[in-house]
């Protein structure tokens, strides 16, 4: 590997783990201890009493990488958080929105307050998990000289 693409290696790592422990603890203490009445009010039956962590762990090692290719990167680029969390905001809207909107559209009975709250939950939390990993990065990153 080139010497010279070292350092943005390092911070696209960096970028990642911040985004990554910001979004697994944000997200924690939103499913586990904030809203879990809620999720089983308006999921009922739908609901595992144990969530799958195959396809649990591969989400939320996925996502982040997202945030670092889409929005995390470009903010980098531009040394401009107000960046990180502009976009990162539009990403979680995009991925968050495209699936509840659909369920909504798709799934007979699925609650409207649950694709709210879901969507507008998914913006924030990936604001900030995206403001988080670029924190990571230009505290610990290389520098650009």
């Amino acid at each position: 590997m080139p010497v010279h693409n070292r350092p943005m290696i390092k911070s696209s790592l960096l970028a990642y783990a911040g985004a990554l422990a910001f979004f697994l603890l944000a997200d924690m203490v939103w499913l586990g201890v904030l809203m879990t009445d809620a999720y089983r009010a308006w999921l009922g039956p739908l609901m595992r009493e144990q969530p799958l962590l195959l396809p649990a762990a591969a989400f939320y090692l996925l996502y982040p990488m997202g945030l670092v290719v889409f929005a995390i990167g470009p903010a980098l680029e531009r040394r401009s958080a107000a960046r990180a969390a502009a976009l990162g905001a539009f990403f979680g809207l995009l991925a968050y929105g495209t699936y509840d909107l659909s369920n909504l559209a798709t799934l007979t009975d699925w609650p409207w307050q649950l694709t709210v709250v879901d969507i507008v939950w998914g913006a924030a939390l990936s604001c900030g998990s995206a403001l988080a990993g670029y924190a990571a990065a230009r505290s610990w990153g290389s520098r650009p000289s």
